[in-house]
């Protein structure tokens, strides 16, 4: 399910198994005491009994972990009226060292596990101020965005996307900087401020991109060397006007984008290539605008270097442009839910790269008016 714009991968503690782990402490106490009593005495199975307070202690809370170890404690002095030569002050001591032990660490596991939450909090709510949550619809066109952190515990990275509904037309952003860690997240941040500043000032797509290019300059130069590296962007900016059948593209070194026009699919490469952002310096700043038809019932799709370098086991990338073949016309939420979805089966549910996409919709009229 994707929502407010972003993907957050779904957790897998529920469930059938989640539970029998939970469970397992207390599934190992009773085995071990079973048995304990079944077996002779010469196995001496009780010897195990500290073991399950010490498993507790990865899952459990203290008071509980504690209340196990006291109840294998108990099991211990059971036995001991049945079998005299057990050893049992020495099982006994390990099991109150071992539960003693057990419950400071199920206290520790707690409190990092609160601070990790409260951090978790705190990056979702810079994921609302980054990427913040896109409506389904703006003037004329549908659309849906979909964001995919490669680590399980991220929340953002440097993978970014923005839309605004200028007096230009509808204007998206798509982008991802190179680098990791907050400082490619600060350049990020730093783009997605500026587009959305200067996406209702500038009058064409080449005024934007060259005030996205003054602020990763002014970001990067913010900053010593040794304690941020220079970063560069690769970005894609789309215009669609209000009227009429056509849509502008500015690639600067990004994945090119996929459109569906007329039944057919097409990987839409600039005609001149634009540089990347903060490498104008170096190639020169020369801005490519290329315009293709874009009108009722064609699709268009936005998307990162994380989904077409997503690779099986084999080390093949995934083929997104058949991909988008074989999928037919589909609404920008199904289009992306069945991309996130294929990604992950793809992958084997681990993806080595952050993902960002953008599902564009112009829809069919003739479609709507026959729906109504």
């Amino acid at each position: 399910m994707i929502m407010s714009g972003r993907q957050r991968r779904p957790r897998r503690l529920y469930g059938a198994r989640w539970k029998a782990a939970l469970l397992s402490p207390a599934i190992l106490t009773v085995v071990i005491a079973s048995l304990a009593f079944s077996t002779p005495r010469e196995i001496a199975f009780s010897r195990l009994l500290p073991a399950a307070p010490a498993l507790a202690a990865a899952m459990w809370p203290v008071l509980p972990t504690l209340l196990l170890g006291a109840f294998c404690l108990a099991v211990m002095v059971s036995l001991s009226f049945f079998y005299t030569d057990l050893g049992m002050p020495y099982t006994a001591a390990a099991i109150v060292l071992v539960t003693l032990a057990a419950g400071y660490a199920s206290h520790v596991r707690i409190k990092r596990e609160e601070a990790l939450f409260h951090v978790r909090l705190v990056a979702d709510a810079a994921q609302q101020v980054l990427l913040r949550p896109l409506p389904s619809r703006i003037s004329h066109i549908e659309l849906g965005a979909l964001y995919l952190a490669a680590q399980e515990q991220a929340r953002i990275g440097g993978d970014f996307y923005e839309v605004a509904d200028t007096p230009y037309g509808v204007r998206l952003l798509i982008g991802d900087v190179r680098g990791k860690g907050l400082s490619a997240v600060g350049a990020a941040s730093a783009l997605i401020s500026c587009f959305r500043e200067n996406a209702y000032d500038q009058p064409d797509l080449k005024g934007i991109t060259r005030r996205l290019e003054t602020s990763i300059i002014r970001y990067t130069a913010a900053f010593p060397a040794q304690e941020l590296p220079e970063h560069f962007a690769t970005a894609l900016l789309v215009e669609i006007p209000h009227h009429g059948t056509a849509v502008r593209i500015l690639n600067c070194g990004h994945p090119a984008p996929l459109l569906v026009h007329a039944g057919q699919t097409r990987v839409l490469e600039p005609s001149t290539p634009s540089p990347p952002l903060n490498l104008a310096a170096l190639v020169g700043d020369h801005y490519q605008v290329d315009t293709v038809p874009f009108g009722p019932g064609d699709h268009l799709l936005l998307y990162t270097d994380g989904v077409t370098e997503t690779r099986d086991r084999d080390g093949a990338f995934f083929p997104l442009p058949d991909w988008m073949r074989h999928n037919g016309p589909a609404a920008p939420r199904d289009l992306l839910d069945r991309l996130h979805q294929d990604l992950l089966r793809y992958s084997g549910g681990r993806l080595d790269d952050d993902i960002a996409a953008l599902a564009v919709t112009c829809p069919d009229r003739q479609g709507q008016e026959v729906a109504a």
